[in-house]
């Protein structure tokens, strides 16, 4: 049964009749042709005939009577296609599962017999990963060990070659000091240059 007279006449399946001619002459009124546009014309003809099919139905007790059982006998054949679908579709979804778990099984078995695989393998085969892991780290640990020796040797051998710079720069200051023209020429620089004299007088007062 394709045809639904209450959704037609846009009431509830327990509308009484009152409700039933009531919500009719709403819709006479609210879809009748002479009331629409007249390109609009044809299709609320269409609708208003399917308006008064479905009143003439409902609106007769007796041809109403028969019109609900035929409409309740579809809507539980309905009912009984929707749980015969969902008992299927549960039997397939327990088909599947099943058979997913059959050839994950066959698959270990597969795996096992092919590779002879064994606690004894595995135990081995990890203790020489681990060996090979820490092997790993330990040459890590002694690289690192390694750099830093490395950065303080050369640290060192940096500030040993400053302080030799500084040494020697001393040592020949205090030579070219001794020079009687050059102590003589960074005297008369150091008294009478004004500049020298400024930076002086701003530590030593």
């Amino acid at each position: 049964m394709e045809k639904n007279y209450y959704e037609w006449l846009e009431i509830n399946e327990n509308a009484s009749s009152e409700i039933i001619e009531k919500a009719y002459k709403t819709l006479v009124k609210k879809y009748h042709p002479d009331l629409q546009e007249e390109n609009n014309k044809q299709i609320y003809e269409q609708k208003l005939k399917k308006i008064n099919e479905a009143y003439e139905v409902l609106s007769n007790p007796e041809k109403k009577k028969i019109y609900d059982d035929n409409l309740k006998k579809v809507k539980n054949e309905q009912i009984q296609e929707i749980y015969e679908e969902n008992q299927n579709l549960k039997n397939e979804i327990n088909n599947l599962k099943n058979n997913h778990n059959y050839n994950i099984g066959n698959y270990d078995n597969n795996l096992q017999n092919n590779y002879n695989i064994n606690p004894q393998y595995d135990y081995n085969n990890y203790t020489q990963n681990n060996n090979q892991y820490n092997y790993g780290k330990n040459y890590k640990y002694n690289y690192t060990i390694q750099n830093i020796k490395y950065k303080l040797k050369s640290l060192i051998k940096n500030i040993f070659t400053s302080i030799i710079a500084i040494l020697v720069i001393i040592l020949i200051f205090y030579i070219l000091w001794h020079i009687p023209f050059i102590n003589s020429y960074l005297s008369d620089l150091y008294y009478n240059n004004p500049i020298i004299q400024f930076i002086k007088n701003l530590f030593i007062k």
